[in-house]
């Protein structure tokens, strides 16, 4: 681009303005691709004063674009903001409301005059000038000017500017007489200082030596200017000649300039019309796309339409053609168009068409996949169901098939109208839970049919006595089947089989798996609700086979628990198993009500056995309601053995064996014909043998517990037995112990008259070695009846006496030596005889 005239103001008004200058251009301008002409500070007139700045700028393209901006500083920093954009060809009038003084206020005229108040009157001055030289090159004089100085337009000074210029100069001139000296002059003055340097010291002599010598110089001078009077005047013509010269050229350029002014406004008319040319030409090309494009993607074939308009899907190559003209519907409804094209009247009927042909298909869809719901839903259940041997369930599967044909249009049937693909679940649902109603209670009516005839078979006199296992009349468990070894495993008796297949039957309850999609969209909405309402029937049923099952068997509640607890861990386990699916909600409030069942059954049985009465006249042995827990823990740890869950038999073992050790410790206050402690002794020690070979951690504290019972009952028995054999020699020495206990020195109890020595050896008298053999013989018969044979405690109990009774012999000896010293006195055996005694009396009775 050519050189602009006015780009360049007066040098002094650029040093004035270089820092906006600057900062305009890199802030504003050379990001928009413009460059800066002139600037100009101002406020608008007769307003309160807030700076702005007026720019003139030309845009770096073909055809020159003049404009001119305002520009504001941003509230906060150093940067500039465009506010308000004129082009300056749309400038009409430029005034300077004054021609004879100086006057800061100026008006531009646009579409409405903008009344403006310069900062000073020298940009008011540049600026003016710049628009005019503007005017005049490159806007053919459209702009007018009023109340401006040609002087002003032209760039020429006034007299008065040229009085004041004059006046500048010789203030400067009288100010430069007094500037400083510079180092060059202040070393001539040094040298000439050193030179008179014998008349420094007389100032007067000095002085008038200095001004001899300026004299002689002033002379010089004017000698030397009048000698150049004739080159000066030589020179001023030759000036003033140069000055002509260049008038004359500035006078032809502006003839030049006058002309490739006419010359480029023409090239910028063919320019703009080259560009209207070019953009008729986008035009046609974009409007030829669109008209391709619409005619294209709204477009639906007559084949299409005619079977859309019939609607038929009697057959399967009618139902591809119904889905194949659907997806051609979809996709021609689909297509976005801009809202305009809606108001040509050629498109409105299309898409008028597109959306009849939508509604009669919908119509026709609904009604014939209604009619196939209904049909479905009639269905009855099936004669192989009603007169099957064994536990069967029903298959689904030519339903499934007779519906999957038309999974596309459901699909289509969504997107096209969600309101009617949301009501199709509910007709659905509606039809086909009763169909699921019927063969869900048929089902549950052969297992409880098939659960009652097993159970006859096993127990041939009767349901009343099936509900009556387990009671205290009948303390064995009454179980339909019981495992014998692991081959038994997947077997699991008629109540554990019937739930299973319940839950598990392939089409009892839900389609099959294959049928529906796995993505992670449709597992994220699970239509639990619709399952609920087609499966409303399956949860009372399942509660009332559980009833039945607790009925004929009272432990059944375990089975159905550890099945359920098993069927519920993999399915959490599983990755398609979500809280919320129906069938996880159904088996898990299935789960909480075996759970409620085996907790009530616990609580029955902790009943019975704190409430169980050992009878008077019992000989002891292992008591009623310990077997029955033994056998319970056996039962139960059989069922639970391959569990993945055993917290809830945990919890009712511990509270199980809380129950049988009370009813144990209350045989302490029962009346029984034989030893109280022995009977504690006999069942401690079966439940600790017991709870040994299980092995059951819970129950580990319990075992260890029972084990030091019945030590503790072992030698409570013993100590009680013992005093029989030598009762009165026993009652004796207590009697002795008793003295010196109270404070009697032990040397001094044989002066006590019914501890004397005499009383001792009457005593002693009476317990020979042949008495203590046969009172010996008499306690280990007498322990032999009343001591159970199965518990095999007669040689345990027999050692501990021994053991007892050689202490007891230990301890009278003792006493007799520190009570009775030098007395004499001693038994009439010794201990080596009452080991021959405890082995004769053992060998006698094998």
């Amino acid at each position: 681009m050519e050189p602009v005239e006015g780009a360049k103001g007066e040098s002094s008004q650029q040093l004035t303005m270089a820092s906006p200058w600057i900062l305009l251009e890199k802030d504003v301008f050379n990001p928009q691709n413009e460059r800066l002409l002139e600037i100009i500070h101002v406020w608008k007139t007769g307003k309160k004063r807030k700076n702005s700045i007026l720019c003139v700028v030309v845009a770096a393209c073909r055809p020159i674009q003049l404009f001119l901006e305002k520009v504001k500083k941003a509230d906060r920093g150093d940067q500039y903001k465009m506010t308000d954009r004129w082009p300056l060809k749309d400038l009409k009038l430029v005034d300077g409301k004054n021609v004879n003084q100086e006057c800061l206020e100026f008006e531009l005229q646009f579409d409405k005059v903008y009344k403006w108040t310069a900062v000073s009157a020298d940009e008011k001055k540049a600026f003016i000038r710049c628009l005019w030289k503007l005017n005049r090159r490159y806007l053919s004089s459209s702009i007018a000017f009023v109340s401006i100085p040609s002087c002003m337009l032209e760039g020429k000074q006034s007299l008065q500017e040229v009085g004041n210029a004059s006046a500048e100069t010789g203030d400067q001139a009288e100010h430069s007489a007094y500037q400083e000296m510079t180092p060059k002059e202040t070393a001539d003055m040094l040298k000439l200082m050193e030179e008179y340097e014998p008349i420094v010291n007389n100032s007067m002599a000095f002085a008038e030596k200095l001004s001899k010598d300026l004299q002689v110089l002033d002379e010089a001078n004017l000698q030397a200017i009048i000698s150049s009077e004739k080159q000066v005047t030589l020179l001023m013509g030759s000036i003033d000649k140069a000055l002509a010269e260049v008038a004359k050229v500035e006078e032809t350029l502006q003839v030049y300039d006058e002309l490739l002014g006419s010359v480029k406004q023409q090239m910028d008319h063919i320019q703009q019309g080259n560009s209207l040319l070019h953009q008729i030409d986008s035009n046609h090309e974009k409007l030829m796309s669109e008209i391709v494009f619409l005619t294209s993607n709204l477009d639906l074939s007559k084949k299409h339409r005619q079977v859309l308009s019939r609607g038929d899907l009697s057959s399967p190559s009618k139902v591809k053609a119904c889905i194949a003209a659907a997806e051609a519907l979809s996709s021609c409804m689909n297509v976005q168009i801009q809202p305009g094209y809606r108001k040509l009247q050629a498109i409105a009927e299309q898409l008028i068409m597109f959306e009849t042909l939508k509604q009669n298909f919908e119509n026709s869809f609904i009604s014939h996949i209604t009619s196939i719901f209904e049909l479905q839903g009639n269905g009855q259940v099936p004669a192989r169901m009603q007169q099957a041997s064994e536990l069967i369930s029903s298959t689904h599967g030519p339903y499934h098939d007779d519906l999957l044909p038309y999974t596309p249009l459901m699909a289509w049937l969504k997107n096209a109208n969600p309101i009617l693909f949301h009501d199709l679940p509910k007709v659905y649902a509606w039809n086909l839970s009763r169909l699921y109603e019927r063969e869900i209670k048929a089902f549950f009516e052969l297992a409880r049919m098939l659960l009652l005839g097993r159970t006859k078979e096993c127990f041939p006199e009767g349901l009343d006595k099936q509900v009556a296992c387990g009671s205290r009349q009948h303390p064995r468990f009454c179980l339909a089947d019981s495992r014998e070894g692991e081959e038994d495993e997947p077997d699991r008796g008629n109540v554990v089989k019937l739930p299973a297949t319940s839950k598990g039957g392939k089409d009892v309850a839900f389609p099959e798996k294959s049928h529906w999609p796995k993505t992670k969209t449709e597992l994220e909405e699970q239509p639990t609700q619709l399952l609920s309402e087609i499966f409303s029937s399956l949860e009372p049923e399942l509660r009332g086979f559980i009833d039945t099952c607790n009925k004929v068997q009272q432990f059944s509640c375990l089975q159905v628990l550890v099945t359920l607890n098993d069927y519920m861990f993999e399915m959490q386990g599983s990755s398609a198993a979500t809280s919320s699916s129906f069938l996880n909600v159904v088996l898990s409030n299935i789960l909480l009500l075996a759970k409620n069942n085996f907790n009530k059954c616990i609580c029955v049985l902790c009943k019975e056995i704190e409430e169980a009465k050992v009878p008077s006249k019992a000989k002891g042995g292992i008591l009623p309601f310990v077997s029955r827990f033994e056998e319970f823990v056996n039962f139960s740890e059989d069922v639970f053995r391959w569990a993945q869950q055993r917290g809830e038999l945990d919890k009712a073992h511990t509270k199980l064996v809380g129950s049988v050790f009370s009813s144990i410790n209350s045989l302490a206050s029962a009346n029984l014909k034989v030893n109280t402690d022995m009977v504690m002794m006999e069942n401690f020690h079966h439940i600790h043998c017991f709870l040994y070979q299980k092995k059951i951690q819970c129950l580990e504290n319990k075992r260890r517990e029972a084990k030091q019972r019945y030590h503790e009952h072992l030698e409570r028995y013993v100590t009680k037995y013992l005093g029989q054999p030598l009762e009165k020699l026993n009652h004796f020495f207590e009697g002795v112990k008793a003295r010196v206990a109270l404070g009697v020195k032990e040397e001094e109890v044989s002066f006590q008259l019914a501890y004397s020595k005499q009383e001792l050896r009457k005593v002693i008298e009476k317990y020979p070695g042949k008495e203590v053999k046969r009172a010996l013989d008499t306690l280990y018969r007498k322990i032999h009846k009343y001591l159970s044979p199965e518990e095999n405690l007669l040689p345990v109990v027999w050692r501990a006496m021994e053991q007892e009774f050689i202490r007891q012999y230990q301890e009278f000896e003792n006493l007799i030596q520190r009570c009775y010293p030098e007395s004499g006195i001693t038994m009439d055996f010794t201990v080596e005889d009452l080991l021959n005694y405890f082995i004769s009396v053992t060998q006698s009775s094998m």
